[in-house]
C-alpha cells in the first residue's frame, strides 16, 4: 500500500531541494523525519511538512501500519519561475529568477 502527498508552487529552488531529498529516500519514516528536522536547509522544512501530510493520508485514507512505512520516493519537479529585475549601474538591469518547486513524497510499506 502507498500513500502520497504533494505541495505545489513552493518558493524554494528545486536543485537545492533535490540534494536534501536524496538523504531520506529508502529510510524509515521516523528516521527520515529526524534527519529533516536537523537539516538546516529551507527545503528540509518543506519536505518534512509534505511527509507529515503523506503520513496523515496513510493513517486516514488507508489501513496501513504507520510505523512500518518507508520513504519510497521524493520527487522534486520545477514549478513556474518568477521573473524579476534588479537595477544595476548606468541604467542597466539584470534578470533575477525566483524558482519554485512541486514536491511529492511517496510512502510505502516495507
Amino acid at each position: 500500500m502507498e500513500a502520497q502527498a504533494t505541495a505545489k508552487f513552493i518558493r524554494v529552488s528545486p536543485r537545492k531541494t533535490r540534494v536534501v531529498a536524496k538523504n531520506v529516500v529508502g529510510k524509515p519514516v521516523e528516521d527520515a523525519m529526524n534527519i529533516l528536522k536537523f537539516t538546516p536547509q529551507k527545503g528540509a522544512e518543506v519536505i518534512r511538512a509534505v511527509m507529515r501530510s503523506a503520513l496523515a493520508n496513510a493513517e486516514n485514507n488507508t489501513s496501513v501500519n504507520v510505523d512500518a512505512l518507508v520513504v519510497k520516493q521524493v520527487i522534486v519537479n520545477e514549478g513556474p519561475t518568477w521573473k524579476r529585475f534588479m537595477p544595476r549601474a548606468q541604467g542597466r538591469a539584470t534578470h533575477i529568477r525566483k524558482r519554485t518547486s512541486h514536491i511529492t513524497v511517496i510512502l510505502a510499506e516495507n
